[in-house]
Formats: C-alpha cells, structure tokens, sequence
C-alpha cells in the first residue's frame, strides 16, 4: 500500500497548496492533508470540532427567525464544516467562501470524502472570494446571495491571535466584527473555530459587538499522541 499520494497541487498568491492522501497506521485509514506551502492547515484525521462549529453554531439561532436559514460557511477546506451544516434540516440556503480557486476545484471533483455529499445539496453555493473583504463590504455585494444572513460560521485563520495572513487582523477587532455584524439579521449567529482553546481577550472583544457571547472548549481523541487534544469554537448572538 501506498503511504502518500498527491492528489492536487497548485501555485496560490498564498503559497503552495497541496491536497494528499496517505495511509495513517494509527486508525488504519485513509487521511486527507491540506498544506500550505511547508504549513499543515487541516486533517481529516480531525474533523471534530470543525463539526461542532456548525452545530454549535446553528444551534444558538433561535427558533423565531424560522426554518429556512440563510448561511454562509467562510472556508470550504475538506468541507466538514458546511457538511454538518447541512446535517440542519433549517438551512435552507448555504454559500461557503474561500479565497483558493484551487480548493473549489478539489470539490467539484469530488476529491474528497465529503465532496459528493456536499456538491449534490441544492443548498450549497461555492463561492470564490476573500471571506475578510467580502465582510468589509457592503451587505449584498455578491449577486445572487441574501444580503443578510441568520448565521456565519468561520474557519480559515488557526486562531483569531495566530492568523493565516496580515490582512484577515482586522477581523478580530471589535471595529471589524460590527463591520461582519451588518450581514446578519437582528439575532443572527456569528461562529469561529480555533485551534485554541477560548481567550478571555477575545470573548471581551466579541461581547463590544454582540448581545450573548460563549466560548467552548471542544475535546477530541488524538490517535497519534494516544491522548486527548482541544480546539475552540467562539459563538456570539446579535441582539434582536
């Protein structure tokens, strides 16, 4: 058996992007990596807080804004994020953004485990965008989506301290989220994953812009360290 196997590779403003396949001894299994450049970015080996964040997130919508959800998922990734998104029977509509042609096309190849289940809901719509310009700009700005949405559930940066790009900063700043608050509804949900646990400093700075804020603490098996690992995923309600 093969240990690795390159699937794609393609030059990006940001870097190399790779997408491979290997054999991982631990689980006896099949893993996808996605690297950027020399940086590990993601693992199907883990995928569960990437899960949770849509459904921590989605399950904060409250139930008088209705069973036909609006959302957008920023960072399509190995698309396990937008897949448990779909997993809602209430999302009625689902753009996910990211700024790599090259990972659009993984998916429209059905590259990946989830590829196909994702691709064949009448849902989703793939967009190619920068996430963090799109959230700068004016709410509607890219034609054929809602102007605003019920929920937005991000994960592109490792953590809103440890980011991919000087430019997605901004974001992180109670300043940039009012500026992504304008493309929710009143009691909308904005959610993010990250590689860490919660941060006081920034659950301060989401609780400037949002009504009700939580941070969890999502707890996983590692098979490959034998123990347990944690990622973050941050939710925060617009006042309605």
């Amino acid at each position: 058996m093969h240990r690795f196997e390159e699937l794609a590779f393609e030059q990006t403003p940001m870097g190399e992007v790779s997408l491979r396949r290997r054999h991982e001894p631990a689980v006896d299994a099949e893993v996808y990596e996605v690297k950027l450049g020399d940086e590990f970015l993601m693992s199907s080996l883990f995928t569960v807080a990437e899960e949770e964040l849509a459904r921590l997130g989605l399950a904060a919508v409250d139930a008088s804004l209705g069973d036909e959800l609006d959302i957008v998922v920023g960072g399509l990734g190995l698309g396990y994020t937008a897949v448990a998104a779909l997993e809602d029977d209430r999302v009625g509509s689902m753009a996910v953004i990211d700024a790599l042609p090259a990972v659009i096309h993984w998916h429209n190849r059905q590259l990946l485990p989830v590829s196909e289940r994702l691709m064949s809901d009448t849902c989703t719509r793939l967009v190619h965008a920068d996430f963090f310009a799109v959230v700068r700009g004016e709410p509607g700005s890219i034609v054929g989506l809602p102007e605003r949405f019920h929920a937005i559930l991000l994960d592109v940066d490792h953590s809103p301290r440890h980011r991919l790009d000087p430019s997605h900063a901004d974001l992180y700043t109670a300043e940039g989220l009012r500026r992504l608050a304008r493309h929710l509804l009143p009691g909308g949900v904005f959610a993010l994953w990250s590689d860490d646990e919660p941060e006081a400093w920034f659950l301060d700075v989401l609780r400037a812009v949002f009504e009700r804020v939580e941070g969890h603490t999502v707890a996983f098996p590692n098979p490959i360290t034998g123990g347990e690992s944690t990622n973050g995923v941050y939710v925060a309600v617009l006042a309605g």
